[in-house]
C-alpha cells in the first residue's frame, strides 16, 4: 500500500449529504476484483449522461478538479451498502483525503485499508474548506498526516484527529497483509518450532 505522508494537491468541493457508496461507484462496476480501473467510473451517474457524455456541470469533470487529489464533501460519506470497491474507485481516480463532518462506518475503516486518509471535522471547519476548495485549481491544500493538519489555500491551519494505529499504517503503507507480513520472523519461527516438535503435522 502506498504511503500516506503529506499531501499537497487540488480539493474539490462536493456538498453533498448522505453520499452512498452506490453513488460512489454504482453496482454495476462491481464485477470485477481489481482495484485498478474503477477511478473512470468514480460518481458514474453524476458525471455522465444516458450516452456516456460527461456532465458538465459536476465537479470532478470540471477543468479546475479534473486532478483533484482531495474531496471535501457532506455529512454521513460513504453510507449505504459495504462494498470495498467505493475506496478502490475513489483511489483509482487519485483521491487520497476525503474531508467530511461525518462518515459511515464501514466505509471509514475500507478508507484507511486502502490508503485514503478520512478526516471528520466540526461542520464549521468543514465549511471553511469547503469554501477553499471552491476557489479552484490554484487553491491547494496540504494534509500533514504526521503533524494532523490541513492548510488552506490562505495558511489557515485546521488540526485533525486520528487513531494511532491508523495513522502509523497510513504513514509506514501497511494495509492488513503488510500487518501481517511485519511478524514474518515470528510467524517462521513459530512454523520452524511447530515442525520440529509436531513432525507428523
Amino acid at each position: 500500500m502506498e504511503k500516506f505522508t503529506t499531501l499537497h494537491g487540488i480539493a474539490a468541493p462536493l456538498p453533498l449529504i448522505n453520499v452512498d457508496t452506490d453513488m460512489i461507484i454504482p453496482k454495476q462496476f462491481l464485477k470485477t476484483i481489481k482495484r485498478e480501473g474503477l477511478g473512470v467510473n468514480l460518481f458514474d451517474e453524476m458525471r455522465y449522461d444516458d450516452d456516456g457524455n460527461e456532465i458538465p456541470g459536476f465537479v470532478l469533470n470540471q477543468p479546475a478538479y479534473r486532478d483533484a487529489e482531495i474531496l471535501i464533501a457532506g455529512d454521513n460519506f460513504g453510507c449505504g451498502s459495504s462494498r470495498e470497491h467505493a475506496p478502490w474507485a475513489i483511489k483509482d481516480f487519485g483521491i487520497r483525503c476525503i474531508v467530511a463532518p461525518s462518515f459511515a462506518d464501514i466505509f471509514y475503516n475500507n478508507c484507511f485499508k486502502n490508503g485514503i486518509l478520512p478526516i471528520a471535522l466540526p461542520q464549521e471547519q468543514v465549511d471553511k474548506l469547503m469554501a477553499d476548495a471552491e476557489k479552484g485549481a490554484n487553491a491547494r491544500m496540504t494534509v500533514d498526516l504526521e503533524r494532523q493538519e490541513i492548510t488552506t489555500s490562505e495558511g489557515e491551519v485546521i488540526a485533525f484527529e486520528v487513531d494511532a494505529f491508523r495513522k502509523h499504517c497510513l504513514m509506514e503503507g501497511l494495509d492488513d497483509i503488510g500487518l501481517t507480513m511485519e511478524k514474518s520472523a515470528a510467524i517462521d519461527s513459530y512454523e520452524s518450532r511447530a515442525a520440529q516438535s509436531r513432525p507428523w503435522v
